[in-house]
């Protein structure tokens, strides 16, 4: 039986690692090669799209819970208020698990979203909650392609990385950032959740996984990075982003049949696009927590 530990979150440094797992990490010195490494990045939506192919909308949860951890989706107006539209972007929105439990309690909200899968956006709009006035769901691979195609300039209020950055590779996080940022209003907020450095996940890899720093390929062949706060902070500040909050959440899946704690870390933040001064304004930046999110 799994049982998960409520989260925490975490403004300590990196998780110190045992002996074992640092000589483990130590050792695995060797990197895929260059030419798989290469193939790996140009059929990176090709194996996203074999991901929703094998897992069709059942590998992922309904986000029920998503306006209450991110209190930015019920903070920016009054929720009798529906007169004025609330504009929210989600990249990599999967088979919409996150944007239909939100557009069925708030009224006020219009979403775009994108998605690096052509499968994944079919089953979206071939979803019955699907309504072409309430949300506009397109491809796009955030590295390349220019959200401004479908989103226009500075209109987002909110705008959502979950578990997407780690996919990227690491040579265009900071553009593909300055892409998502482009969307948003002044004191738009970014909210992110992604790997932690150390996570269970990043510890299981056997050798011949690794393609960098940090960065794995799955059986799969889809790719995780492993984020530390300074990356993800540096990133952030890169893309010309204020950051806000920054930290780790941690949460222990046990299996209580086996003895087994699994340590999982998550890093989680919010940043937000500065005005054109350069400072973020306090009376009409959000005033908000971000609060730990469900595991994905």
């Amino acid at each position: 039986m799994m049982e998960d530990k409520d989260f925490q979150n975490s403004c300590y440094g990196d998780r110190v690692l045992t002996e074992e797992e640092n000589l483990r990490l130590q050792s695995d010195n060797a990197l895929v090669s260059e030419f798989e490494q290469l193939k790996l990045e140009k059929e990176a939506q090709k194996n996203w799209d074999l991901f929703y192919k094998r897992n069709t909308t059942k590998f992922f949860k309904d986000r029920h819970w998503t306006k209450r951890e991110f209190e930015e989706l019920s903070s920016l107006r009054p929720l009798d208020d529906c007169s004025q539209r609330r504009v929210c972007l989600e990249v990599g929105c999967g088979v919409g698990n996150f944007i239909f439990p939100l557009l069925e309690e708030d009224k006020s909200l219009f979403f775009y979203a994108c998605d690096f899968s052509p499968r994944a956006v079919d089953f979206v709009k071939s979803n019955p909650l699907y309504e072409p006035s309430r949300c506009s769901v397109f491809q796009c691979d955030i590295t390349t392609d220019s959200l401004a195609d479908n989103v226009p300039d500075g209109c987002v209020d909110i705008a959502t990385l979950i578990f997407v950055l780690s996919a990227i590779h690491p040579s265009k996080m900071v553009d593909a950032v300055r892409n998502v940022a482009q969307t948003l209003k002044p004191n738009g907020v970014l909210l992110i959740r992604d790997y932690g450095l150390y996570d269970h996940a990043m510890l299981r890899f056997s050798k011949g996984h690794k393609l960098s720093d940090c960065f794995y390929v799955r059986q799969d062949g889809t790719r995780a990075y492993y984020f530390s706060l300074d990356k993800m902070e540096e990133i952030m500040k890169e893309a010309a982003l204020d950051k806000v909050e920054c930290c780790y959440v941690r949460r222990s899946t046990i299996n209580k049949k086996e003895g087994i704690d699994v340590p999982r870390i998550f890093i989680q933040g919010k940043f937000v696009k500065p005005t054109t001064e350069g400072k973020i304004d306090d009376s009409q930046a959000i005033e908000s927590t971000v609060r730990p999110l469900d595991n994905r």
